[in-house]
């Protein structure tokens, strides 16, 4: 058995955010070194909170939670949160008791600089809000596009459209100049986005079975999937909820479940496709000078194997 892959999630949890992260801790193929967090489904403080919380829940205190930024790359304060998708409190509206940890005295950035340098080549860092934090350690050591391992990016609406405006996801929204300074540095990425996350989805009959299983951490998603439920029934007239995070974290934990196409990304950070992530596939030479063509290449999910990304979240989620 190979040793298992070292992970941070930053995460802005969120309902579809408490699923990955309990499905990272069922995973023995992933071990995680952390939380780190961000506004997004949530302001920064209360994600921060809630990362605590959900760890509190699943037994494993022992990680630590490193607070983020509560502002975007570019000082940006008016920041929209998707309090109707997740509940004001982020978990479907449980008001669940605060938790009796604290997050480490280190933020978000400097706690993932210096995981990347204590293991270099050897982190992922699963990015399941705005790319914030990420940014932020590019920024603060230039060595950390070298040093991590991989960084796989929930975000992007890759030729379909976005899901808070035709043009843009809601994490790349968050923070379009964040998510533009780390997809062309150099690292290695593998972006998924809602043309794949679109693809998998936990259906009403799948719920009814968490619900009869004894795992502690699928009655726990019980409770707090209703709002996440009805949200989904009526923004897309559908039976079921799309599961992004779920799926970010799986590319991470079993990557033969997803397949990916190589390109160069940028993102509009302005105007009206504000938050646009624009794919270039490299294979036409412009005569002219682009923004695109001296961009280092990025992997771009194209497919997944939904049904197995179903199965293995019902299954670990149910062994708890």
């Amino acid at each position: 058995m190979e040793e298992p892959k070292k992970i941070i999630i930053d995460t802005d949890p969120g309902i579809d955010d408490a699923m990955a992260i309990f499905l990272a801790l069922q995973s023995p193929e992933v071990e995680v070194i952390g939380l780190t967090t961000i506004y997004g489904n949530v302001y920064t403080t209360l994600a921060t909170r809630n990362a605590l919380h959900l760890l509190e829940v699943a037994g494993r205190t022992d990680i630590p939670v490193a607070e983020g930024s509560h502002v975007t790359i570019t000082k940006g304060t008016k920041l929209r949160i998707a309090d109707f998708v997740h509940g004001t409190d982020g978990l479907g509206n449980q008001n669940f008791p605060p938790p009796k940890g604290k997050a480490i005295e280190q933020s978000a950035a400097a706690f993932l600089v210096q995981q990347a340098n204590l293991y270099p080549g050897k982190v992922t860092v699963v990015a399941l809000g705005p790319l914030t934090n990420i940014a932020l350690a590019i920024q603060l050591d230039p060595a950390f596009t070298e040093n991590i391992g991989q960084i796989v990016i929930l975000g992007g609406a890759f030729a379909v459209n976005g899901n808070v405006n035709p043009a843009a996801e809601a994490n790349i929204f968050g923070d379009p100049d964040a998510a533009d300074i780390v997809f062309t540095s150099g690292a290695d990425i593998l972006a998924v986005g809602i043309n794949v996350t679109h693809q998998v989805v936990l259906t009403d009959a799948d719920r009814d079975k968490l619900a009869q299983s004894d795992g502690k951490f699928a009655q726990y998603l019980c409770r707090i999937l209703d709002v996440y439920f009805s949200y989904h029934h009526d923004a897309y007239s559908t039976r079921g909820v799309y599961l992004h995070d779920p799926t970010a974290l799986i590319a991470a934990v079993n990557p033969s479940l997803i397949t990916y196409t190589e390109g160069a990304v940028r993102v509009q950070t302005i105007g009206i496709t504000r938050g646009l992530t624009l794919f270039y596939n490299k294979q036409k030479r412009f005569g002219e000078v682009t923004d695109w063509g001296d961009k280092p290449s990025v992997k771009v999910a194209v497919t997944v194997d939904a049904p197995s990304v179903v199965k293995l979240l019902m299954d670990r989620l149910m062994a708890s």
